[in-house]
């Protein structure tokens, strides 16, 4: 850990508290993001690949048992080695965005953006990375909640040159969208979930009819069904080639918070993540 992390506990930002399992992830996608810039760094022909995070945050997190500093995502990109050719950071949060260019300071090759990633990324940042040009990315999209709109990773899947790391949020759905009762839902959160998937097919995945005495009954589907529906969309709407089981990340209770799904157009990478994603399932359960 540099120096400079372990200084950061004097910042008066407020930094985001961790816990185990956000560790796991973090200790996937460091894992993955190794191996992708050592396979793009040897192919000659790959003229750049870069690393993007769209919640960036502030580069570090606290951790709940120990209460101290960690580097976040941002900074354990930039430890890769070989490096990526470019970074691109993105936050909505100021204060967070601020903290994180003091930790890139004088790095040319970095790029930090203060705003709502969404645009940012279809305007700004995924232009940047197209197959014909022989660049490629890896992106990692991991909100706290339904912040993420279909189109940012339907234009992934179709650049053909992106590879993401997606936070499936079921918790937030849960919570606010997935009752049920589904007519107890207001329009807002139907809304939030529509932009998220796309459409309003995620009905179809969420809820079943069945046949009561009466009349027709519409029951809530389980967690991984909803999970597959969406997986099965990223492959055949957003085109990713290979999409393996995502991992179901908990919190101290057992719950599912969240699913992280991992999206190629490479068969290598899909190897690779299927591995790691086994190690720490059987990690995550001791």
């Amino acid at each position: 850990m540099s120096k400079r992390t372990q200084e950061v506990s004097d910042v008066a930002v407020k930094l985001d508290e961790i816990g185990y399992w956000s560790e796991i992830k973090l200790d996937i996608i460091s894992k993955y993001a190794t191996a992708y810039s050592k396979i793009m760094n040897s192919q000659k022909s790959i003229r750049a690949h870069c690393y993007i995070d769209a919640f960036a945050g502030a580069g570090v997190h606290i951790t709940k048992g120990t209460q101290k500093p960690v580097p976040g995502s941002p900074l354990n990109a930039l430890m890769v080695e070989p490096p990526f050719t470019h970074y691109f950071f993105i936050d909505l949060d100021g204060e967070k965005v601020q903290l994180l260019r003091e930790f890139v300071a004088g790095r040319k090759n970095v790029g930090v953006y203060e705003g709502d990633c969404n645009p940012i990324l279809l305007h700004e940042v995924l232009p940047k990375v197209r197959y014909d040009e022989f660049k490629r990315a890896l992106c990692l999209l991991d909100p706290y909640g339904l912040h993420l709109d279909w189109d940012v990773v339907c234009a992934a899947g179709q650049s053909r040159a992106i590879e993401i790391f997606l936070n499936f949020p079921v918790m937030d759905m849960n919570m606010n969208v997935l009752w049920g009762d589904p007519e107890r839902v207001s329009k807002d959160q139907v809304a939030r979930m529509d932009v998220f998937w796309g459409d309003g097919s995620w009905k179809q995945a969420a809820y079943r009819k069945t046949q009561g005495l009466f009349d027709t009954i519409e029951e809530k589907t389980s967690n991984e069904a909803v999970a597959e529906a969406y997986r099965q969309r990223l492959i055949k709407v957003a085109g990713f080639r290979y999409v393996p089981q995502p991992m179901p990340m908990r919190n101290t209770k057992g719950a599912i918070v969240y699913y992280l799904f991992f999206a190629s157009p490479n068969k290598t990478g899909n190897k690779i993540v299927e591995d790691i994603f086994n190690k720490y399932r059987i990690r995550g359960m001791a």
